[in-house]
This record gives C-alpha cells, structure tokens and sequence, in this order.
C-alpha cells in the first residue's frame, strides 16, 4: 500500500465510485458478498488498491497545502517538480488556529511581531508522497489564497 487505507466515512461517501472499481475487475455484488464472507485478505487487498487510487487521484490534484499552529503558519504551493512554501510566525500571544487569531493576522499583515520566511526545494521523494505525508502531518489542501497573499507581501 502506497499511501493509508480510506476511513470507514470515506469509503461510504464513496459507495459508488467503489462499486464501479469492483465493477472494473469484473467483481458483482454476489462475488464482492462471498468474497468478504470468504476472504478478508483478498476484501483488504481491494480496499487498499481502492485507497491508493483515490488518494493517487486527489492528490495529483492538489496544488496549495495550509497548516495551521498556535504561532506559526505554514503555507505550501506544490508545484509538479519543487514546493514552495512560505513560514509565517509571531512572538505575540496570537492564537492563529482560533478565529480571532487569524483575523487579527489578515487584518495586521505587517505588524512588527510577524516574521516571513521562504523557500523552494526539489521534492527528495515522488511529488505525491511528499504532499500525502504534510497532510498526514495535519495540513489541508487549500485554494491558495492565503499563500498567494502572503507571497505578494513577502516579495514587495
């Protein structure tokens, strides 16, 4: 298995894209029944070639990741060869996981306790491993409109 297998919820939101995947392997109802009554190997196998094609799927997609903490903020823009990411951090008490917090860092872009910083690397591993592995670290894809704001004051 390349990436993790699907939760319970995920895979149930995707009731039938997974009986389309069984369907492509020539699996109906009737067999996919004996099979999870016969075989539980064989119903994780499945699961997991389901799982890795989904995520495969969402994350070629993705192209900006966000990851919130109390003082620091951390912006990514993954790009087909490189990700590009941009550090925000504070030495005020501001909370920016809370909604004040963050309002207050929109509102005060420039305020003295705010501290940029940015960088560009080659990934080390497959592109779709690295950026699986940030949101497995608590980051959300995003439409990158916080890191396109904030990359336009770091570079003025």
């Amino acid at each position: 298995m390349k990436y993790r297998q699907l939760t319970k919820e995920q895979l149930e939101s995707l009731h039938e894209e997974f009986a389309q995947f069984l369907a492509s392997q020539e699996i109906d109802v009737n067999e996919w029944t004996r099979i999870k009554a016969q075989n539980p190997d064989l119903v994780e196998e499945e699961l997991n070639l389901f799982s890795d094609m989904v995520w495969e799927d969402v994350l070629n997609k993705v192209e900006y990741l966000d990851h919130f903490s109390t003082q620091t903020i951390n912006l990514f823009k993954c790009e087909k060869d490189a990700i590009s990411r941009i550090v925000i951090q504070t030495t005020q008490q501001q909370d920016f996981q809370k909604k004040e917090g963050y309002q207050w860092l929109l509102k005060n872009p420039k305020d003295d306790s705010l501290s940029y910083y940015t960088g560009n690397k080659k990934y080390n591993n497959e592109r779709n491993t690295e950026v699986f592995k940030l949101i497995e670290q608590g980051a959300q894809i995003s439409k990158g409109e916080l890191f396109e704001f904030f990359n336009s004051l770091t570079i003025s």
